[in-house]
């Protein structure tokens, strides 16, 4: 071998390197989620842990957030490329930035129904929606069930209620102290805080949304559109990895728990793993999830709570359900297929 001839089969080598290295690169992926490092966490943090990401070519990063709201901003502003957030407040967004550049859209749904409902102790009385009439509720003024109520009031015939707001961690003492007759928030973190605080489960009174006519979706995976156009093929590698790891997660929710601690070490296990649960059970593998199938919406549904949101939440412009979902990013119907038959009772 010449040395010409060796230079440049040298080169072609450490191009073909160069190009197999970039090739071979993942693809950097920022994810906000909507709250704490808490159960429901598991359901991004177990495909992370599994390598399932990484086998899809994706870098994925996930950071704790402090409400949905900030999750849709921080996606809108460009800061995250996809998110976890309430359907509500992605609708919100749109309706009242009708002219911003970066609107997020929902592609796979995960909580199929709401988990907000309204909490209150037994010694209160109250059994029913009516008997809420009168009475003082109390949430933080973002809570996603104080913002839906009036859709919650006008369903159920109620009227006359007042409200207190105060800060998230004061919420269920203020409920527990008699400070409040009444709170909403979500059924797995409430329900959950409140027995924290000293109340037996059997003496807390839940009354989930769609269990009283309201059938809103719940939280969904929100991407950018800018990640959507420029890298549709990373977009369906994640909703594909998140759906393997969705399936472990329903199979084993007290192993998930672990990928949680391993972000915070001084989580309550056994808390975080009832929470996973009751989320698995309530708005996750609920009856309407398995009928509309994971993942995935019904457009008249999708419809009447974009007018509902309006309504309730007095958006500058009404909610257009088109610009709100895209669901062709979603994995083929087997990688969806991650929900457990029913339990049958006995």
């Amino acid at each position: 071998m010449t040395k010409r001839t060796f230079l440049k089969t040298s080169l072609g080598l450490a191009l073909a390197a160069s190009f197999g290295s970039a090739f071979a690169q993942a693809t950097p992926i920022k994810f906000q989620l909507d709250w704490r490092f808490e159960g429901t966490a598991a359901l991004f943090l177990v495909p992370a842990a599994k390598g399932y990401f990484k086998d899809a070519k994706l870098d994925v990063t996930v950071d704790a957030g402090n409400g949905s709201g900030g999750a849709v901003t921080r996606v809108a502003s460009g800061s995250y490329d996809m998110g976890f957030a309430d359907l509500a407040a992605l609708m919100e967004f749109h309706a009242n930035n009708p002219d911003a550049p970066n609107k997020p859209v929902a592609i796979m749904m995960v909580y199929n129904n709401t988990p907000a409902s309204v909490m209150a102790l037994k010694k209160s009385g109250i059994k029913t929606p009516a008997d809420l009439a009168g009475k003082k509720l109390g949430a933080p003024v973002f809570d996603a069930g104080r913002r839906a109520f009036p859709i919650f009031a006008k369903a159920n015939g109620v009227t006359n209620v007042t409200w207190t707001a105060m800060d998230p961690p004061l919420r269920e003492t203020m409920l527990v102290r008699g400070d409040v007759d009444a709170i909403t928030g979500f059924t797995f973190t409430s329900l959950l805080n409140i027995e924290a605080r000293g109340v037996k489960a059997e003496d807390v009174v839940v009354l989930p949304y769609p269990d009283f006519g309201v059938k809103l979706y719940g939280n969904a995976i929100i991407a950018s559109p800018k990640i959507l156009k420029e890298n549709p093929a990373a977009v369906k590698a994640f909703l594909a990895a998140f759906a393997k790891g969705m399936k472990d997660v329903i199979g084993n929710p007290a192993a998930s728990i672990e990928t949680v601690k391993a972000r915070d070490g001084i989580i309550n296990v056994p808390l975080e793993t009832r929470r996973l649960q009751l989320a698995i059970d309530t708005v996750i593998n609920s009856a309407d999830a398995r009928e509309e199938g994971f993942g995935q919406i019904k457009g008249p549904r999708l419809s009447l709570m974009a007018s509902q949101v309006s309504d309730a939440f007095n958006t500058k412009t009404r909610v257009k359900s088109d610009d709100i979902w895209n669901g062709s990013f979603l994995p083929t119907a087997k990688e969806l297929d991650v929900l457990p038959a029913p339990k049958t009772k006995k």
